[in-house]
């Protein structure tokens, strides 16, 4: 691990103030569970590490009549323990405690989990985001069992490894950030993670000297769940996972959107499969077409075609959750 400076800051302003204007200057710590890893890996070496473990204000969670806002560095712990998120979300719950690791539960953060860095074996082992030898990729006639069936149209083709990410989105959540003028913005989940086109970009649309504050989520009265499908009992990351949110009216549903994760370099909006299920009722029927339609438009690799039977196993376990149906076998 390459030496850097460390620095941990009692406020937001003190916080921003130590960040640089460019990617790799600096790098922020939040749980530290992607980070260290990084570091270690010296798949980044900062001058300046800044740790955001000491601003209190940043693990607050805030409840109004219509909103919930949740600080970014709120644990996935005490997020899947609060009493109005398992009320109102149980795709978060899902999500959060589908990290089997006590450790990682403890210790990561809502913020970390949505701004960590992609799992790819070819970055995690030196060959760069894109994974490029002389401008080509070394991705489509390589190992690629876990890259992308969506959104791989080049030049990226990790996955997202936010598990978080697809069932917030579904629910309709914004996040707010602050940068370097103090001034806030917010930013819908759906664009805050982005495709980078080069290495100098990164997944989402944080500037290097920005720092996400908050996540906000609509008390919409949403029925939401998430399905994953992983290694049994494994603490790695999912193979495909469905997060689906929607509103129920008697059995037709309203309001739908389907968003697929560790299938894209971003968690992937489904938006023909939650269309095909627009003012129908949720029937396994309706579920299993909704799930056929969600597979539309995949581009598959050597190695990953049978993410495809995934999606759609995970969309249509997802919707029956969601509804309250009760599956067979």
């Amino acid at each position: 691990m390459k030496s850097f400076e460390y620095s941990a800051p009692n406020t937001i302003e003190e916080a921003i103030e130590s960040l640089g204007n460019r990617w790799g200057e600096t790098e922020i710590m939040a749980g530290g569970t992607d980070l260290v890893t990084s570091l270690k890996q010296r798949i980044t070496a900062p001058q300046r590490v800044v740790s955001l473990k000491n601003i209190s204000t940043l693990r607050e969670i805030h409840e109004s009549s219509d909103l919930i806002q949740i600080g970014a560095m709120t644990t996935l712990a005490d997020l899947s323990n609060h009493s109005t998120i398992q009320k109102h979300f149980p795709s978060l719950v899902e999500a959060a405690r589908s990290i089997s690791s006590p450790q990682i539960l403890n210790a990561g953060t809502l913020g970390g989990d949505l701004c960590q860095r992609p799992r790819c074996w070819y970055f995690r082992n030196g060959y760069g985001l894109l994974a490029q030898n002389g401008g080509k990729s070394l991705i489509p006639a390589g190992d690629n069992r876990y890259h992308a069936i969506f959104g791989n149209d080049g030049p990226a083709y990790f996955v997202s490894a936010s598990s978080l990410g697809p069932p917030l989105i579904a629910l309709g959540a914004s996040v707010s950030v602050v940068g370097a003028d103090g001034k806030s913005r917010q930013i819908a989940l759906d664009d805050f993670f982005r495709i980078p086109k080069s290495e100098s970009e990164r997944e989402t649309s944080l500037k290097p000297n920005e720092i996400l504050t908050a996540i906000h989520i609509p008390l919409s009265g949403l029925n939401n769940s998430v399905y994953e499908i992983r290694h049994r009992h494994g603490l790695d990351w999912p193979y495909a996972t469905a997060a689906v949110a929607f509103k129920l009216s008697g059995s037709k549903a309203s309001d739908v959107r389907i968003v697929l994760g560790h299938v894209a370099p971003t968690p992937w909006l489904a938006s023909k499969a939650g269309k095909s299920l627009e003012g129908a009722e949720v029937t396994m029927s309706s579920a299993a077409h909704c799930a056929q339609s969600a597979t539309q438009g995949a581009k598959t690799l050597s190695g990953n075609a049978y993410k495809v039977p995934m999606v759609k196993t995970s969309v249509k376990r997802a919707i029956l959750i969601a509804a309250g149906i009760q599956m067979k076998g």
